[in-house]
């Protein structure tokens, strides 16, 4: 009889990382999947759905308005106690550090469900940096049974944590999974013919913890570089949060070389960041997805879960404060050697086969 195996995600950056093992779990005969989205974000995760082709079976559907952390915490402890009792899987498979992560593998835990965490071991052991993810992934790998780690690095850090080491799997990240299914040669797009014959810098911005001021800050380092380059234009696929909506209304409206759209589809994003000059965000799943497609990225954040790339030389930590974000664009934008170091750094975060190993160890110790 074939093992069940429950994969739960809400957000958007956890579908498109999720996304390509739900379609390798589901060609495993040895493996009975189930997919169950919490819907922490909609519009969006419905989005990379679509691009995948996945259907959820379940859809706890939870997002509200100005939802806190209070209310996603709790609404999807709730539901998902009803889903584990009905649906009885082996293993749940949760991705990350995301609130639907913790509250998921919290309820696994007191059901007696196994949990496998998908990019397990990334630490910045700052509990508040980043906020709550920082929290949300230990938290969860306290619980885990099955850890597939991206690196050796986020190995070496469960092992030193005291974890089994016969539990650890080191498998690469799913993120290059998902490029090697989206990234297309032929792929075109209104903004970009826009951007055309320009160095186009794409922007992602929405961390909690970096909204009102630091944003502020962020942004006007941005919109200066735009203004001193003519040759420089910049896209910035906005994020969903009003709160993100109102810094970027206030600071970047009114610049000509700086377009902001709405939030992208999974597939168009990987290309639009295939056809940028450079990446500049405070994002996570980013600094692990450009190095793959030769783009130096600067990372809007003190601190980074993902030293790897700092030590191959992919990403460069630039903090929130103005002056130090406009001095790391304009040595990219100026010193080529600068940018050809960063642009052809190997990519520490896998060959793209990373589903395919976690599905081989599920069936083999399942």
């Amino acid at each position: 009889m074939p093992k069940k195996v429950m994969v739960v995600f809400g957000t958007r950056p956890e579908a498109i990382k999720m996304c390509p093992l739900v379609l390798e779990l589901q060609s495993r005969n040895a493996l009975e999947t189930t997919v169950c989205v919490t819907g922490q974000h909609r519009q969006m995760l419905d989005q990379v759905l679509l691009a995948f082709g996945v259907t959820p079976d379940i859809d706890l559907d939870v997002m509200q308005q100005r939802q806190t952390l209070f209310d996603i915490t709790t609404n999807i402890l709730l539901k998902m106690k009803a889903v584990l009792e009905e649906q009885k899987p082996d293993v749940v498979l949760v991705h990350g550090d995301t609130t639907t992560t913790f509250a998921t593998a919290l309820a696994c835990f007191y059901s007696g469900i196994a949990v496998g965490h998908v990019e397990a071991g990334l630490r910045t052991y700052d509990i508040t940096a980043p906020y709550p993810e920082e929290f949300n992934r230990q938290a969860v790998d306290i619980v885990t049974r099955f850890y597939f780690a991206p690196t050796a690095l986020s190995a070496q850090n469960l092992e030193q944590e005291g974890k089994r080491k016969d539990h650890i799997h080191i498998t690469g990240n799913t993120a290059i999974d998902a490029l090697r299914m989206t990234v297309r040669n032929s792929y075109g797009h209104p903004q970009l013919d826009w951007a055309a014959g320009s160095r186009l810098i794409l922007i992602t911005a929405h961390r909690r913890e970096n909204l009102g001021e630091p944003m502020r800050q962020m942004f006007r380092a941005i919109r200066a570089i735009i203004e001193e380059f003519p040759d420089v234009k910049a896209i910035y696929p906005i994020h969903m949060n009003p709160a993100v909506r109102e810094v970027a209304d206030e600071v970047l409206r009114g610049e000509d070389r700086i377009r902001i759209i709405e939030p992208l589809d999974v597939l168009d994003f990987h290309n639009f960041m295939a056809h940028s000059h450079l990446i500049i965000t405070d994002s996570g799943g980013i600094q692990e997805e450009a190095p793959s497609l030769g783009k130096p990225v600067l990372v809007m954040r003190d601190v980074t879960e993902r030293p790897e790339g700092i030590a191959a030389g992919t990403l460069r930590l630039v903090g929130t404060e103005e002056a130090r974000i406009r001095e790391a664009l304009h040595l990219l934008l100026t010193d080529d050697a600068t940018y050809q170091a960063m642009s052809q750094a190997a990519n520490p975060y896998g060959d793209g086969f990373a589903s395919r190993r976690i599905a081989d160890i599920l069936e083999r110790e399942l």
